[in-house]
């Protein structure tokens, strides 16, 4: 692996010998591969062979080989999410520190892992807005959001100053900030060619930028969860202090295992409690977190779900993608279904026909070909599962069949 010089001065200084020998003997490793089940979708079926518990999160697991996923109907289906390991330590937190309904913001939330991960561990009542800056990547997210389901759930595309401008507080909010990428250095070698000392630099300061235009939407005596997937002590620590001692919070400690293997701060003299995770020492890719509580205590009344899900519907400063309840398309005369729907946990089972396909039916399904149908199929609109997972709708004419699957969402090659 070829490193950067700069990067290798730093990093193996920051590491100490034994932890950077570890993190070098690791490129010639094959990264693990981790799941996390969706609790209410998965069903206790047999879908991997072997599974190993990842020990901070509920309902994740290590497998023993990396399947081809996107052949799986099961994962568009919404039963799980691939998730590296790392990223799976945020269940540890949300389980810990939270325990009645909150509203929560992930704000740079794409691809969608963490979020989804949110929502999972948040209790029952809660309200997750899952926000993504970037148009591109806030479609992703959207899809991966309504595959999961759930209806407390709106996906937004705003930028953190757009929330300070809105009168929403958050109870907990998630910065899983922009970063310059070093603990995806083993997976992705596109980031090592993007790396440079100057970038870490700009990164530092994007994400104070992003600190201060969304501190002012936490209420105080809420929650910040700040997270990278990155290594340097200037987007880690040296930002974790300057929340404290500029922006007013309190670190929080996590309750971790000895032999979970997670590094603590590497900044000199500053022995606060935060959370490395580091290729060849944590059975994991790179990620730092740090979880804050705002100080003060909050006068104002707590933000119901519902209000927050009017509100935000009805705010033109909040660019909404989705408000977790879909809704049929209004085609001409002609209201039609979207696959949303059929992914939701709101969905009612009485109110459309199911057929079941089979693993190779439901493939040519999620590549938008046609089906052929047996008889008695019923006309109109029609929800196909697989193993009894409602993967979207067809409308069936009779003759033929209309694969209703989004062209987007749609798998490339079979």
């Amino acid at each position: 692996m070829n490193l950067p010089q700069e990067f290798i001065d730093y990093t193996s200084a920051l590491f100490g010998k034994e932890h950077w020998q570890n993190f070098i003997k690791a490129f010639n490793e094959t990264p693990a591969t981790s799941v996390r089940f969706n609790p209410w979708k998965y069903k206790q079926e047999q879908i991997f062979s072997s599974m190993k518990p990842v020990p901070w999160c509920q309902d994740a697991y290590w497998l023993k080989e990396r399947p081809n996923f996107t052949l799986d109907p099961l994962l568009h289906a919404g039963v799980y999410y691939v998730q590296e390991a790392g990223s799976l330590f945020l269940d540890c937190v949300l389980r810990q520190y939270i325990d009645s309904p909150v509203l929560a913001l992930d704000l740079c939330a794409a691809p969608g892992g963490k979020s989804t991960l949110m929502r999972a561990a948040l209790p029952h009542g809660s309200m997750l807005i899952s926000n993504e800056p970037d148009r591109r990547r806030a479609n992703i997210l959207l899809e991966n959001m309504l595959k999961q389901g759930h209806p407390d759930v709106l996906v937004t595309h705003n930028y953190p100053q757009d929330f300070h401008k809105t009168s929403l507080i958050f109870d907990v909010i998630l910065v899983d900030a922009p970063c310059s990428g070093e603990g995806l250095f083993r997976k992705d070698p596109g980031a090592i060619k993007e790396w440079s000392l100057a970038n870490v630099n700009f990164c530092r300061k994007r994400q104070r930028k992003i600190l201060e235009d969304i501190w002012p939407c936490l209420r105080p005596g809420g929650l910040l969860v700040y997270s990278t997937c990155t290594f340097n002590t200037k987007e880690n620590e040296e930002n974790v202090r300057f929340i404290i001692e500029e922006l007013g919070a309190e670190i929080l400690p996590v309750q971790i295992k000895q032999e979970w293997e997670i590094t603590g701060s590497l900044l000199k003299g500053w022995d606060f409690p935060v959370y490395r995770f580091i290729p060849g020492i944590t059975q994991s890719e790179g990620l730092f977190m740090a979880v804050l509580r705002k100080k003060g205590e909050y006068t104002g009344h707590s933000i119901s779900p519902s209000f927050a899900r009017r509100y935000v519907q009805g705010n033109k400063l909040i660019h909404l993608l989705s408000d977790g309840n879909p809704q049929p398309e209004q085609r001409g005369k002609e209201k039609i279904p979207t696959t949303a729907q059929a992914l939701s946990l709101n969905c009612t089972k009485d109110a459309y026909p199911y057929i079941e396909l089979t693993l190779e039916q439901s493939q040519s399904y999620l590549h938008r070909e046609t089906l052929s149908l047996p008889a008695g199929v019923p006309q109109g609109f029609v929800i196909v599962t697989y193993m009894k997972h409602p993967l979207g709708f067809i409308k069936n004419l009779g003759e033929r069949a209309n694969n209703l699957y989004p062209k987007n969402w749609a798998i490339r090659n079979l």
